[in-house]
């Protein structure tokens, strides 16, 4: 048999070899991930709850919850209720559980290849040092799947991020939107649809619309249970009835998760089968859908010059360009809530997916579960950041308005109508359909209607671009009770 040709070692074009890579410690300026890197500063609660840190603190706290609950099952006499300074060990174990507590487990899963089993380990270890806790180690983790502590843990980072981050974040932005709402509900506003001057509303109402539509998707966000299941390896009690037949499992693990703080899913495979977490990130993804279309409208108003922007000293817009002030927080928001639903849509649809009664295609997926949440995280701060720039320039509205009083051809052909003006929509088509009108030239339009009663013609004559808004006011100043009404 030929010997094995040696290795060649790569050679740069000039003939130089190139030097061994530096092994790079993980810091702002090394992380692969910008949310890491970056904008670490801005995401970093979130490695609390979804690094692998904080996975596995969540790991310990259902695994000493479970010992704690089969010490409170009668009959199971081989755990007889703990005292009240074994109760505390466990809780002070699961509530300080550090990153160097964490370093140990990481340490046996390079032996176990395990990374639940590493957990249950190390916890075995904490508690031989406890006469009543080392009296039933081997209770530890029993009868469970790795996917009973897996899928509780996941339920309760999320709950933790939902209530302390998304739930909180996404509020502050209904409430600035609802601010612009109420701020500006009197200001008129010509609008446009497929890009062309169109019927006048008010800026305020225009925020309100947002405000709701944000509002109702934050609800939903809200209503979404958190689901949670611990009945063994397939979802029967297999093993927990063998053990212990004259035990209602069923009954102890709906008590259980629930006092979790999740609601019980009776109908299980060996995982709890993700499908709250597809919900849960479709209306964040709606959410989000919906930002971006508030952060689009927003850079397009700046772009009209209806809003002017502050300046922030020592901030550069253009490595060339000295006078730019660009709309940089509207636009990394869009880019960020992009990345956001591209990665929470992929967890919503591949998630409820599972071959039989279980494959490993959801572990690898899950332990992305924070990633689209930083994300969008990172998007409603900077969305925040630029509302908070905005300067409204009303004399620029105005001026769009007075440039503008063809617009006055949809309820001078409506009142046309009325009083049964023959062809109205077709003499309002000729009259202002590619021509430049003007106000003296819709007035002289209005005072040749002698088919309209004289006081219908007074009216539409001291109609002005910025006056016909219909309730848009109303609207934008009614929107408090309509958004009490969608919680």
């Amino acid at each position: 048999m030929a010997a094995a040709a040696p290795e060649k070692t790569a050679v740069s074009s000039n003939g130089v070899k190139p030097a061994a890579l530096e092994k790079l410690e993980l810091s702002e300026l090394t992380a692969v991930s910008p949310l890491d890197g970056r904008y670490g500063r801005a995401t970093h609660p979130l490695r609390h709850i979804f690094s692998e840190y904080g996975l596995i603190k969540a790991r310990v706290a259902v695994e000493v919850a479970w010992l704690q609950q089969l010490a409170a099952i009668p009959q199971v006499t081989e755990v007889p209720p703990f005292s009240a300074e074994a109760n505390a060990v466990l809780e002070a174990l699961a509530a300080n559980f550090s990153v160097t507590d964490a370093q140990e487990v990481k340490a046996i899963e390079r032996t176990t290849n395990h990374d639940v089993k590493a957990v249950e380990y190390v916890l075995k270890q904490r508690f031989a040092g406890h006469p009543e806790l080392a009296a039933v180690l081997e209770f530890t983790h029993f009868a469970c799947t790795s996917e009973d502590i897996n899928n509780l843990s996941h339920g309760l980072m999320l709950g933790e991020a939902l209530q302390k981050h998304v739930l909180p974040a996404m509020d502050s932005v209904i409430a600035e939107v609802s601010r612009l709402a109420a701020e500006y509900a009197d200001v008129p506003m010509l609008c446009r649809t497929h890009g062309q001057t169109a019927t006048p509303s008010t800026m305020g109402k225009e925020m309100a619309v947002f405000a709701y539509r944000l509002q109702r998707q934050r609800d939903q966000v809200a209503a979404v249970p958190l689901l949670g299941k611990i009945a063994g390896a397939v979802g029967n009690y297999n093993a927990h009835m063998v053990a212990y037949p004259d035990v209602d499992w069923q009954g102890v693990a709906e008590g259980f998760v629930a006092r979790l703080g999740l609601q019980f899913n009776p109908y299980v495979t060996q995982i709890e089968p993700h499908d709250y977490i597809a919900e849960l990130f479709g209306a964040m993804a709606r959410f989000n859908t919906i930002l971006i279309d508030f952060d689009r409208d927003m850079w397009s108003y700046i772009s009209l010059g209806y809003f002017r922007q502050r300046t922030i000293a020592g901030e550069v817009g253009s490595s060339t360009m000295p006078h730019k002030v660009n709309p940089i927080d509207f636009e990394n928001s869009e880019g960020n809530l992009g990345l956001a639903n591209a990665l929470l849509e992929h967890l919503g649809a591949k998630l409820p997916i599972s071959r039989w009664q279980r494959d490993l295609t959801d572990s690898t997926v899950l332990r992305n579960l924070g990633v689209g949440i930083g994300h969008s995280l990172l998007s409603y701060s900077s969305t925040l950041r630029g509302i908070s720039k905005l300067q409204l320039d009303e004399a620029r509205l105005h001026q769009d308005l007075d440039s503008s009083w063809e617009v006055l051809a949809e309820p001078i052909q409506t009142v046309m109508r009325r009083w049964g003006v023959p062809e109205p929509y077709e003499k309002l088509k000729a009259f202002t359909r590619g021509q430049r009108v003007t106000q003296e030239s819709m007035q002289a339009f209005v005072a040749g209607l002698t088919d309209l009663p004289e006081g219908a013609r007074a009216e539409l004559a001291a109609l002005t671009p910025w006056s016909y808004v219909g309730n848009a006011a109303a609207q934008a100043k009614a929107l408090g009770g309509h958004l009490r009404q969608a919680k």
